[in-house]
This record gives structure tokens, C-alpha cells and sequence, in this order.
């Protein structure tokens, strides 16, 4: 019988330092969308390769080894084609763009979205400069937020831009901002989040947290601020100080104060307030308003690669976000005349 052929998924070549570990455990560390259980699948079915060598689940891993999943049917074409898609440009030069995402765009093609992304809208707008190459990493996007968060996003149009502006994002020196609408109150004012971002080992798309001085995830830093309070839910500012994959929505939920319409970490549930129907009527009415998770990336700054100034970006709150806050206020100015009311009777 003719041997089945088999095209490469995923690659990767272990570091020098790896200790000896099972390779289903190893894997499941480092593909994102990918549980235990279906890997140790591809194992028995010869799918998973340790240099070239197809091995079972309890294959340990050391340093150097370069493994595959491979299968029979090709990957994905992950070429970025343009696309004409609508872009939000807030400010343009020769050597950056400053965009306003939309809430539910995805910022670069992957599993499940390989087209109708941002990058693909960038790659529309830039497609008569022949030095741009969108399928490039030297270009492009320097920093991404998630599909369903709003706001401001920086896009490096050549190389020296791409390295001057990713070193800022990697030691700290831009300023970012965010604002959101979080469940509870706060007895505070202000305060700061430390925790390690990882993976839920749970539900692979979630992120968790874990203890700053452990060596589980990548360590992060969230500085968050109350702007308004609406007895049951809070405006807050966040301002990164690490720009970690779902940060201040793992962060927010690790302190008991999920983000508000965010499904993926509990915030699309009614976690405060009144058990009337007419309460849970205006808050389904608010998930309606706004259906995602209530943030948005309100500021960034930095220095320009080429000119040395500092640049300072602000965006207004998109409608759906807007609408959402004015609804809490109302509700607080209604409630507030209510108590008022029946105060005087």
C-alpha cells in the first residue's frame, strides 16, 4: 500500500535549557488551541514526530528536539490578501499608522478568521507601496488587542519602525490605557494587579493567573483607577504596564471583578444587583446594547521612530460602549430619585 503523505501543522525545536517532558504535556504548553486529550490522539494515530521520528504520548522531550504534528491534509493557506475593508485611520505618516479598530474585528488571520481581518484591510490600504510585504513580520502590526475590544492600535509601515516601536512595547515605554466597565464595587480608588498570565488548562482560549514569583506564564502588571461608580458595576481606567494576551480581563476576574459582557470570563452573567425582574430586564437590556466585553483601548503613546517626538493618541468610546455607559447612569440617577421619593412620603 502507497505511504499516506503527510504536510507539517506545527513545528517547533525545544530550548536548550528544556527539561525532560512528555510530549503531550510539551505540546499542550505551546499550541494555543490544542487539549491534551487530542493530542495524545495524534500520537496514537502517528501524527506527532520527534526529529523525524513519529513517537507516543509519553515520548519525553529534550533540549534540541524538533517536533512536528503532522497530517494528510495541507494547512491552511495563510497568506494575507488585501481586502477592501473600511479602516478607522486616526493619523498616517511614512512610517506608521495609528488605526481605530472596530469591536469584532480580528486584527490578524487565524483558526476560524483567515480573511476579513485588519491586517488584510491594511494590506488593501497599502497595496501601491510596492516596499510593503503584509505576509512580512518585519512590518505590520506591532502590538494586537482582542477581536471584541475597541480602540487604538499601532501599524509599523517599514522594518527600522517595526524594530524601533517593538522594543518600546518590550521594555515598557509606551503608555497604553484602557477603558472598562468591570462588576462590583471598589473599596478603593485606585490599586495595581500582579499576577502571571497563562493558559487555563481548562478551556485553552481563557486565560488565567498565576502567583508573580512562580515560573508558570509570563509576568504581569495592571494599574487600574475608578473613573465612575454605579453601585453594582465600575467605570475603571487600566493602564499596562505589560501587554499580556487577555490581560486585564484575566487580571480584572482574578480580583472578583470580571469585565462586564464578557462571556469568556463569567462577566456576561448577572453577578450584582437586585433580584427583581425589572433589574434583570435592564441588564439583559445592557448585553443587548453592548454585546461583548465592555473595554476599550482609549490611549497610547509613544515615541516616533524617525522623529524622536512623543506621540499621544486618544479615541472616543464607540457607540455600543457609550450607550452602555449612559444606560448605568441613567439607571443610578432613576434609582437615586426613586430613594429620594420615598424618602419624603
Amino acid at each position: 500500500m502507497e505511504e499516506q503523505e503527510l504536510f507539517e501543522h506545527f513545528r517547533i525545536e525545544a530550548d536548550a535549557g528544556q527539561v525532560p517532558l512528555r510530549i503531550d504535556k510539551f505540546l499542550t504548553e505551546h499550541m494555543a488551541h490544542s487539549s491534551r486529550n487530542r493530542i495524545q490522539a495524534a500520537a496514537d494515530a502517528g501524527y506527532i514526530f520527534a526529529n523525524d521520528k513519529p513517537v507516543k504520548s509519553n515520548y519525553k522531550v529534550r533540549p534540541g528536539d524538533v517536533i512536528t504534528l503532522m497530517l494528510e491534509d495541507p494547512k491552511h493557506d495563510t497568506t494575507i490578501y488585501p481586502e477592501d475593508i473600511p479602516l478607522n485611520i486616526v493619523y498616517e505618516d511614512d512610517q506608521l499608522m495609528i488605526i481605530n479598530k472596530e469591536a469584532g474585528m480580528v486584527v490578524h488571520p487565524g483558526a476560524g478568521n483567515f480573511n476579513g481581518t485588519l491586517i488584510n484591510a491594511i494590506a488593501w490600504h497599502m497595496k501601491d507601496v510596492p516596499t510593503f510585504d503584509p505576509n512580512s513580520p518585519e512590518v505590520g502590526l506591532v502590538h494586537r488587542i482582542d477581536k471584541d475590544t475597541s480602540g487604538l492600535i499601532v501599524v509599523a509601515k517599514t522594518p527600522e519602525a517595526k524594530t524601533h516601536l517593538g522594543k518600546q512595547f518590550f521594555v515598557h515605554d509606551t503608555h497604553r490605557s484602557y477603558n472598562c466597565l468591570v462588576w462590583g464595587h471598589f473599596q478603593e480608588n485606585s490599586g495595581t494587579i500582579e499576577g502571571n498570565i497563562t493558559r487555563d488548562p481548562k478551556d485553552r482560549l481563557r486565560m488565567t493567573v498565576a502567583p508573580m514569583n512562580s515560573d508558570i506564564g509570563k509576568p504581569a502588571i495592571t494599574h487600574w483607577r475608578v473613573i465612575e461608580k454605579f453601585g453594582y458595576v465600575t467605570l475603571v481606567e487600566c493602564i499596562l504596564e505589560t501587554g499580556r494576551t487577555h490581560q486585564i480581563r484575566a487580571h480584572m476576574k482574578q480580583i472578583g471583578h470580571p469585565l462586564f459582557g464578557d462571556e469568556r470570563y463569567g462577566g456576561m452573567e448577572i453577578l450584582r444587583g437586585e433580584r427583581s425582574a425589572s433589574y434583570k430586564a435592564f441588564i439583559n437590556n445592557c448585553f443587548k446594547v453592548c454585546p461583548r466585553q465592555a473595554l476599550h483601548a482609549k490611549t497610547l503613546g509613544f515615541i516616533h521612530p524617525t522623529t524622536g517626538e512623543q506621540m499621544d493618541f486618544t479615541s472616543e468610546w464607540p457607540e455600543d460602549f457609550a450607550a452602555l455607559i449612559e444606560k448605568w447612569r441613567g439607571y443610578v440617577e432613576g434609582t437615586t430619585r426613586d430613594t429620594l421619593n420615598n424618602r419624603d412620603k
